[in-house]
């Protein structure tokens, strides 16, 4: 917990608000009131310190949103990383970007660049069941398509794209198993 200074006028010291507190309230403002509403003011007023306070912890706004970035790629990694399916791996990223919309669209964002090794760490688990559907000479697009279908699936899922009614359960279901069954079967497995 944060120490009371009677110099801050009650605030937090600086010296005792931590990055992983920073960059949680952050996520948290993201969610909240979007990419626009992530400033460092708010992130400020989040944890208790005034705006240039953050500057001890963090370089600037791009900084902040590259940490937020990172820290939500690590978390869906986590989760991604209990899927032993395609299926429990799609499933789990389509579970995190209902629960975390704004955080989920920044990870998938052109704008947003990851580091190689959290991309490759991130990677790992639809590789790793894309090599056991299609085999280790197509398991990148085989990963690729996976990951793609989902995105775009979730992407208009998320967007209210889905206008014709019906059980988008049912669809996501059935995609699902048939691209997973059309990867299997391009593979001879």
């Amino acid at each position: 917990m944060a120490t009371v200074n009677s110099y801050t006028g009650g605030m937090p010291t600086p010296d005792r608000t931590s990055l992983q507190q920073i960059v949680g309230a952050a996520r948290d403002i993201l969610e909240r009131d979007g990419l626009a509403g992530l400033t460092m003011q708010s992130v400020a007023e989040a944890v208790g310190v005034r705006a240039p306070s953050l500057y001890k912890r963090v370089n600037g706004r791009d900084e902040l949103v590259r940490l937020v970035a990172e820290a939500t790629m690590v978390e869906l990694t986590a989760r991604a990383e209990q899927g032993r399916t395609a299926a429990e791996i799609a499933d789990a990223l389509r579970k995190f970007a209902h629960e975390h919309p704004a955080g989920y669209h920044l990870v998938f964002s052109p704008e947003t660049r990851l580091s190689f090794e959290l991309v490759t760490a991130a990677s790992a688990p639809i590789l790793r069941v894309a090599t056991e559907l299609a085999g280790p000479d197509d398991a990148l697009e085989a990963a690729r398509t996976l990951t793609a279908w989902a995105n775009g699936f979730i992407g208009m899922e998320l967007a209210g794209g889905f206008n014709l009614g019906g059980d988008l359960e049912l669809a996501w279901n059935y995609g699902l198993t048939h691209l997973v069954a059309a990867i299997r079967a391009g593979s001879g497995r």
